[in-house]
């Protein structure tokens, strides 16, 4: 595996099969591990096609396995980055850490997408409406 990111909050690291497994620590780990899960179950089942998928979740070693959603994005203009985590609203999620950082390109498609949803917040009127977006 090839690490890429080891940082306070968490471990991400990159299989040879493409998937990306993030390891939670740090303060608050399993509030940010329970949160992060939640938000990518409901963009899957609204079918938020920009976001990876949940592969798998392991609540008792913190560790989740998304699908991989692109490579790091090293330049992109401030408008863009806003109109792109703007995208996620009508799917009921706002980001709350909206950077560059939490951006990949998917060059299979040429789809910008969005990582990282520990932060983030289901919209009310979500909650409990699995068929919008």
């Amino acid at each position: 595996m090839l690490q890429i990111k080891d940082t306070l909050r968490s471990t991400v690291r990159l299989s040879f099969d493409g998937r990306v497994e993030k390891v939670f620590h740090g303060s608050d780990a399993a509030t940010r591990f329970a949160n992060e899960v939640r938000i990518l179950q409901h963009l899957e089942r609204v079918a938020c096609p920009f976001v990876p998928r949940l592969l798998e979740q392991d609540p008792e070693r913190l560790r989740i396995v998304t699908s991989n959603c692109g490579s790091r994005v090293d330049h992109l203009d401030e408008e863009r980055t806003k109109a792109l985590f703007a995208e996620l609203e009508p799917f009921g999620v706002r980001h709350d850490d909206p950077h560059m950082r939490n951006v990949t390109y998917r060059m299979r498609d040429g789809r910008f997408c969005l990582i990282d949803f520990e932060l983030a917040t289901l919209l009310p009127g979500f909650e409990s409406s699995p068929n919008k977006p």
